[in-house]
Order: structure tokens, then C-alpha cells, then sequence
């Protein structure tokens, strides 16, 4: 950024800074990548900076939050004897691969977004492209956790960042994301090897696992962003009861969710496992209702009618974190008795999960009460447990599968010993049917939990009655 004057039209003087889209911060190892400016140079007024959005207009945590966490993460560097971290983003699963990026900056893109993370400087964050950065990184209007933020160049970029700072030599921890589902870190081979090759000399080392268990248990600011989130998806889930209407199509009742979640401040993030059909079909017919289902399959153009039934499971998100909500609701005037029965029961298993979300309670033992009136009523289940949430889902631990079935990392493998802790947050997953009555046709309940000295927080409040479809 250099300083020019130029005569405006009054014949005043005006002085400006020319902006070249260079971070004025690059060291000679950048600079001789000779990498292609990102756009020509251009001009603004002398000392004009990028607005500021309210904070009733974008949520953002606070910096004693940022403070907390890089306090934290740098007691564990030194700890694993780490110089420095390379956090690789991307929006693999629904946007979480840049959750561990995110939790360290505060922010991030779906593009991608990579950071520099640093024991004793500010961290660097690179992410967008040079025509969505002009004349600022709108992410520079919407937080103020970090001020270096440039215009990605890939992996050499970051390389060459390090060598500036003296870290080739260095051990280096490299962050990406995993979760209960996507178990495999999403490290992307060009990048690693990109890595490697820039920096022979450096010990690269993988460091997700420590974000991942940073990140299991929520501050009170934390839980303060999805509190707000359940707000929204409590709205979510009446407007679903409203509109689901004989004749009313299953794509229109979807995107009246989605646009009550985006409406209401929520992140454009469609997860919405939904289904819908009748409760009432031919023996040798099977419906998807058990539970529902992601996109591309629906939502489809099918019309709603009487005796339809839906099952749905939806994520609000606010402020990047995530809040899960399961709920069923019936098309009629009148639940059907053996469904209203699934029901019952479902609540018994909500409330027993309620109840064990204690510190101090092993998840053996909690999931082993969430299940235990499923078992005396002798229904089955295709979920019947719980997962952690927060910036992605399913975090660690999570437990919804029998077990020796389904994924270990699902099903409670080596993890029944563990004691819950305060400010843990969980999804429920309570989807119950019974194979006495119908093989495909069930419910789906859930609440949000918070682990509480007293018993679970519920911050959605799901009703404890299956919703009557626009009545």
C-alpha cells in the first residue's frame, strides 16, 4: 500500500493509498514465489478501513473467547513440543472440514480457508479468490479475531510463510478434520505433498486429534451460540408442522425450512434428512420411514396427503455452530394408536437420556438408560443414542449403534468407560419403530442437550406430542 494525491474536482487536494492486494507483511521467501498480483492496483481515500457490521447484524464471539483458545492451544504446542501449525480447511461434509479452522480464527469460507497458527505472533489466514477480496475481505467487516488475512495461493504460500519465520527446520503440527463419521482426516494428498516438498527439513506432524479434543467440551459463549441456534430451530420445527398439508408438496415444506432457518439469522447450511409417506400402505410395499434421508433424494415433488407421515431430522446453524433437531409429524386429525405407542416411548428414552446427562456419568451407562424402556416395550431401533455437536457433526463421542454394529466409532467401542462432562453438547437420536406392527414406519425424536450438574439443559424444547400436520 503505497500514499498518492490527486486534485478532485473542487481543485482540493485528496490524498489515497493504493491497494495492490499484496500483503505488505510478505517476507522474501513470498515474495520469490513471484506470484501473479491479484489484480491491478487501485485506489482508496487515505485511511478508509472496512465497516463494521453490528452485532445484532452477524454473530461473532467474543475476543476473551479467542483469548481462551489460543491460550490454550499454545499450552499444548509447547506441550508436544510444536513450533507452529498449518490448519488445512475445506468443505467436505457439509462445511465441517474447516471446523478445526474455524475454531482457532473464528471464521472461515466455504471456498476453503488455510491459517497460520503461531506460538508467540498472530496467526495468518488465507482463503477467497482476488475478485471476491476487493476492496476488502469481507471477513475483515465481520470479525476481529484475525487481522492478517490475504488471498490464498495454495500450500506454497504457506511453505514459504514458514520459511520466512525461520520454521523449515521446525516440527510443525498439521490440522485438517475428522470426525465419528468422517473418520479420515481430509488431508488431501496434493496439499501434503505440497508440504513435504516445500519443507524437506521440517518434522510434520499430524495435530488434529488436540482441536478435536479442545473442542468436546463448550464454553458458556459457546453454548450461548447454539442456544440461539435451538431458538431458530424450535421456529424450524413449527413452521414444518404448519405447512406439512394435504396437497403441499414435499419440496415446498422443505424450503419453507430452510428459509426459516436463513430468515432467522441461521447459516445457509441445508441438512435436512428428511422423508415423508404413508403410515397406511400394501404389505409388500416398504416406505423409507424409519428415517430420513439426505440430498439428492429428497426432497421430491410428491404431494402430501391424509395419513402421510413424516420423519424428518434438520441442523441449525448460528454463528458456525450446529444444533440437531429430530421430530415427526402425522398428516390427519388423529395420531394412529401404534404409532402414538412408538411415541410414548420415545419420550421415556428422551427423558432417561435427560436424566444420566450428569458429570460424572459414564456413556455406558447413559446410553444403556436411554435404551433400557426401548427394551422393555420391545421395539427396535435404527438410532438409538446420542452424538456430540458443536462446529461439526457427529463429534467425539458419540454412540448410536448396537454394539458390534455399524462403525466402532459409533458404536461405543472402547469409549463405555468415559465419564460426561459440564458443557458437553449432544444431539439425541431417538428413531424407534415396532417390527410387531411395521417394518418401515417409525419415529424420530430428539432434544439438544447440554450436560448439567442437575440433568441435561434442553435448549430446543421439541414438543412432547407428535405434530398434527396443518392443523
Amino acid at each position: 500500500m503505497t500514499a498518492d494525491t490527486a486534485a478532485t474536482d473542487d481543485t482540493s487536494v485528496e490524498e489515497y493509498d493504493e491497494i495492490t492486494g499484496i500483503s505488505e507483511h510478505a517476507g522474501p521467501a513470498v515474495r520469490g514465489l513471484e506470484l501473479l498480483p491479484p489484480y491491478p492496483p487501485f485506489r482508496v481515500p487515505r485511511g478508509a478501513r472496512p465497516h463494521r457490521f453490528a452485532d445484532d447484524h452477524f454473530p461473532r464471539l467474543p475476543l476473551a473467547e479467542r483469548d481462551r483458545r489460543w491460550d490454550e492451544l499454545r499450552k499444548r504446542m509447547l506441550m508436544r513440543g510444536v513450533d507452529a501449525l498449518v490448519l488445512l480447511g475445506n468443505d467436505v461434509y457439509w462445511d465441517m472440514g474447516n471446523a478445526n479452522v474455524r475454531y482457532v480464527t473464528g471464521i472461515a469460507a466455504k471456498m476453503g480457508t488455510q491459517a497460520l497458527f503461531f506460538l508467540d505472533e498472530d496467526p495468518v489466514l488465507y482463503n477467497a479468490v482476488p475478485h471476491m477480496s476487493r476492496p476488502f475481505h469481507m471477513q475483515e467487516a465481520l470479525q476481529d479475531w484475525v487481522s492478517d488475512i490475504r488471498i490464498s495461493h495454495g500450500v506454497p504460500e504457506l511453505a514459504a510463510e514458514l520459511r520466512d519465520r525461520g520454521l523449515a527446520t521446525k516440527r510443525i503440527g498439521v490440522v485438517a478434520f475428522s470426525s465419528t463419521i468422517q473418520t479420515t482426516p481430509t488431508l488431501f494428498e496434493g496439499e501434503i505433498s505440497s508440504l513435504r516438498a516445500a519443507l524437506p527439513d521440517a518434522d510434520l506432524v499430524d495435530f488434529s486429534d488436540v482441536l478435536q479434543h479442545m473442542r468436546m467440551v463448550k464454553s458458556e459463549e459457546e453454548i450461548a451460540m447454539m442456544r440461539r441456534g435451538a431458538q431458530i430451530s424450535r421456529t424450524v420445527l413449527d413452521v414444518l408442522v404448519a405447512a406439512a398439508r394435504p396437497g403441499v408438496t414435499e419440496a415446498e415444506v422443505y424450503a419453507d425450512m430452510v428459509r426459516t432457518q436463513i430468515a432467522n439469522g441461521a447459516e445457509p447450511n441445508i441438512f435436512n434428512l428428511f422423508a415423508s409417506g404413508p403410515v397406511e400402505h400394501p404389505r409388500d410395499e416398504l416406505w423409507h420411514l424409519l428415517h430420513g434421508t439426505d440430498q439428492p433424494m429428497v426432497p421430491t415433488m410428491r404431494p402430501l396427503a391424509d395419513g402421510d407421515l413424516i420423519v424428518t431430522e434438520w441442523h441449525t446453524k448460528y454463528g458456525g455452530y450446529l444444533v440437531h433437531t429430530e421430530y415427526t409429524v402425522y398428516v390427519g386429525d388423529k395420531v394412529p394408536q401404534r404409532l402414538q405407542d412408538i411415541w410414548e416411548v420415545s419420550l421415556e428414552c428422551l427423558d432417561a437420556t435427560r436424566e444420566s446427562f450428569r458429570p460424572g456419568v459414564t456413556l455406558r451407562e447413559a446410553w444403556e438408560a436411554t435404551r433400557r424402556p426401548a427394551e422393555r416395550a420391545g421395539l427396535d431401533f435404527v438410532e438409538l443414542g446420542f452424538h456430540a455437536m458443536g462446529l461439526a457433526s457427529p463429534e467425539f463421542p458419540s454412540v448410536i449403534y448396537r454394539p458390534g454394529y455399524g462403525a466402532p466409532a459409533l458404536n461405543g467401542h472402547g469409549i463405555g468407560d468415559l465419564v460426561l462432562e459440564e458443557g458437553m453438547t449432544f444431539g439425541n437420536n431417538v428413531d424407534l419403530h415396532d417390527p410387531s406392527w411395521k417394518p418401515d414406519v417409525g419415529c424420530m425424536l430428539s432434544d439438544f442437550m447440554v450436560v448439567r450438574e442437575g440433568g441435561a439443559e434442553l435448549l430446543v424444547g421439541t414438543p412432547r406430542e407428535i405434530g398434527l400436520g396443518g392443523r
